[in-house]
C-alpha cells in the first residue's frame, strides 16, 4: 500500500487511475535541502537538551554521538531500500513490499501517530516559551493560538508551506551556527560571568565526564533519542527530488556531520561556556548560557529562535501527519473523506483531523507538575513509535537482502556493515527500552505505547477484509513491481 512523502508530494504515486486527486508537486530543491538539513534540529535538542545535561553531564556528548552514530546506519538501510527500486515513494512502500501489508499499515499509521504525537509535544514546548517571554499568561492561551497559525499556514498551497519552512529552518541554522561561534569567542576570550570563566576545562572539572556515573549516562538516552525524530525526514525527502541517485545518497551521508555540528558541536560550546552543574532540567540551556553570561538581550532573542524553532517542528509535523492520513486514505487503510482534496489541492479534512488532535497539547500541560514533565512523557510515546518505525526499516532490509540478492549485489549506496550492523542496531534499540524503564516518567510512556499498537491491531482486522483496501493494495503492489515482472518476461 502506498502511503505519503512526509515532505513534498504524498498520493502522487497513488495506484489509483487519472480521475484520482493528486497533491501537487510544488515543493522545489531549494525548499527540498533546507527542510532536510532543518529536520535535523528538532525542538529535543533545544527544549530537551536540559534534561539530558542535567541526568548525564557532560557525558551527554557521548549519548548524541552514539544514537546519531546508530540512526546512520539506520538511514543508510533506508537509503538503500529506496534507490532499490525507484517506485518507491515512501518507507511505507517498501515495509509493504517486502514484509506484507500488515507492515504498511503498521507503518503509515504508525509515522502518522508519530508526527501528531511530536506536534503535542511542540505545542507544549511553545507554551513553556512563551510562558518565559510573557510571564503569567495562562499556558492554553499559545498552545490553542499556535494550532489555528499552523491550520493557517498549511490551508493554502503546498508551496507556501514549503516557503514558510525554509526559513524557518534557515533560523534555525543560524541560530545555532551564530551560538557556536559566540560561544567559541567566549572561551579564545575567557569570558567572565556570574557561572565563572568560559574554558574547555569545564566539561570536565566539575566532576569529569561522567559524574553521575553509569546510570546517569544511561539516563541521558532518554529524552535524547527524540532530538532525533524526524531525521528520516532526510531520505524521504530526498527520494522525492528529480535525482534520487545523487541526492538521496549526498543528504543521508551528511547526517554525521550534521549531527557533529549542530548537536555535538553546540553542547560542547555550552558546556564549556557554563558548567554543566548550572543547567537545569526544565529550562533551554540555549537560553540559560546568554543569561548566566549576562546577555539579557540575547537569551530574550535566543528564547524566540528557540520558539520559531518549535514552531518550524510543528510546522513539519501538521503538515506531515495531514499527507499521512492522506495517503492511508487513498489507499483504503482510511476513512475515504480524509482522501479528499480542496481546490488548492490541499487534504485540507485530513489537515482538520490533525489540529484537532494537537489541541490535547492544552490538556496535558496541566496534567503534570510542570511543563517538562508533560514534554518528557509525551516525547518518550513518540520516540517509542518512532523506534518502531526505524526497527521496520532495518527488517525490511533483512527481508531485501535475503529476498532480492541480486538487486543488493548491484546496488551502489550499500549500507556499510549490511546485515550485521542492523543487528547492532537492534540490539541497541532493545538498551534504549531498557534505559526507558529506570525513570518513573519514561516508564509510564513505555507502558502505555502498547496500547496504540492494541488499536492498531484491532482496526487491522477489518481493514484487511476491505474490498477497497485489498483491491488498492493489490493494484500498488503490482505497480511496485512492474519492472521486475517486465525484467523477467524479458
Amino acid at each position: 500500500m502506498t502511503t505519503q512523502n512526509t515532505k513534498g508530494t504524498v498520493g502522487a504515486h497513488s495506484v489509483a487511475t487519472g480521475d484520482e486527486p493528486h497533491l501537487q508537486r510544488a515543493l522545489s530543491n531549494r525548499h527540498i535541502q533546507l527542510l532536510a538539513i532543518g529536520g535535523a534540529i528538532g525542538t529535543g535538542l533545544f527544549m530537551g537538551s536540559g534534561k539530558t545535561i542535567s541526568v548525564a553531564g557532560p557525558s551527554v556528548i557521548f549519548v548524541y554521538m552514539i544514537i546519531g552514530f546508530m540512526l546512520f546506519f539506520v538511514m543508510r538501510a533506508m537509503g538503500e531500500l529506496l534507490l532499490s527500486n525507484l517506485k518507491y515513494k515512501s518507507f511505507s512502500d517498501f515495509a509493504s513490499d517486502l514484509l506484507g501489508p500488515w507492515a504498511g499499515f503498521f507503518t503509515g499509521w504508525t509515522y502518522w501517530f508519530c508526527w501528531v504525537v511530536t506536534g503535542v509535544a511542540d505545542v507544549i514546548a511553545i507554551a513553556g516559551y512563551t510562558n518565559v517571554l510573557i510571564p503569567g499568561v495562562q499556558l492554553w492561551i499559545p498552545a490553542v493560538l499556535v494550532v489555528v497559525i499552523l491550520l493557517a499556514l498549511n490551508l493554502p498551497t503546498v508551496a507556501a508551506f514549503g516557503e514558510m519552512e525554509f526559513w524557518f529552518a534557515l533560523i534555525k541554522i543560524v541560530a545555532i551556527v551564530a551560538l557556536i561561534v559566540t560561544g567559541i569567542v567566549m572561551i579564545v576570550t575567557g569570558f567572565q560571568h556570574d557561572a565563572g570563566t568560559a574554558r574547555l576545562s569545564n566539561l570536565w572539572d566539575h566532576g569529569g565526564m561522567f559524574p553521575h556515573g553509569f546510570m546517569g549516562f544511561v539516563a541521558g538516552f532518554q529524552i535524547a533519542v527524540f532530538a532525533f525524530v524526524g531525521v528520516e525526514l532526510v531520505g524521504t525527502a530526498a527520494a522525492e527530488t528529480k535525482n534520487p541517485e545523487r541526492n538521496l545518497p549526498k543528504a543521508i551521508n551528511a547526517i554525521p556531520i550534521r549531527i557533529l555540528l549542530f548537536y555535538v558541536g553546540a553542547l560542547v560550546i555550552l558546556m564549556a561556556v557554563t558548567p554543566w552543574t548550572e543547567y537545569v532540567a526544565d529550562e533551554s540551556p540555549f537560553i540559560a548560557m546568554f543569561a548566566l553570561a549576562g546577555l539579557g538581550i540575547a537569551a530574550t532573542v535566543v528564547n524566540l529562535v528557540v520558539l520559531t524553532s518549535a514552531m518550524s517542528s510543528a510546522n513539519s509535523g501538521i503538515y506531515s501527519t495531514s499527507r499521512m492520513v492522506f495517503g492511508l486514505a487513498q489507499d483504503g487503510d482510511a476513512p475515504r473523506v480524509f482522501g479528499r482534496l480542496s481546490k488548492r489541492r490541499v487534504p485540507q479534512n485530513a489537515l482538520f483531523l490533525s489540529c484537532i488532535l494537537l489541541l490535547s497539547g492544552v490538556v496535558l500541560i496541566y496534567a503534570g507538575d510542570n511543563i517538562i514533565t508533560a514534554f518528557s512523557m509525551v516525547t518518550t510515546v513518540s520516540a517509542l513509535c518512532f523506534m518502531f518505525v526505524w526497527t521496520i526499516f532495518l527488517c525490511s532490509y533483512l527481508v531485501y537482502r535475503r529476498t532480492r540478492p541480486e538487486k543488493a549485489a548491484a546496488s551502489t549506496f550499500r549500507m556499510p556493515g549490511g546485515i550485521v550492523m542492523v543487528f547492532v542496531v537492534l540490539a541497541f534499540f532493545v538498551f534504549i527500552l531498557w534505559a526507558l524503564t529506570t525513570q518513573p516518567d519514561t516508564l509510564t510512556a513505555l507502558l502505555v505505547t502498547p496500547i496504540w499498537f492494541g488499536v492498531l491491531f484491532v482496526a487491522w482486522l477489518f481493514v484487511r477484509k476491505s474490498p477497497h483496501h485489498i483491491e488498492r493494495h493489490a493494484a500498488h503492489i503490482a505497480h511496485l513491481r512492474s519492472d521486475e515482472a517486465e525484467q523477467s518476461a524479458g
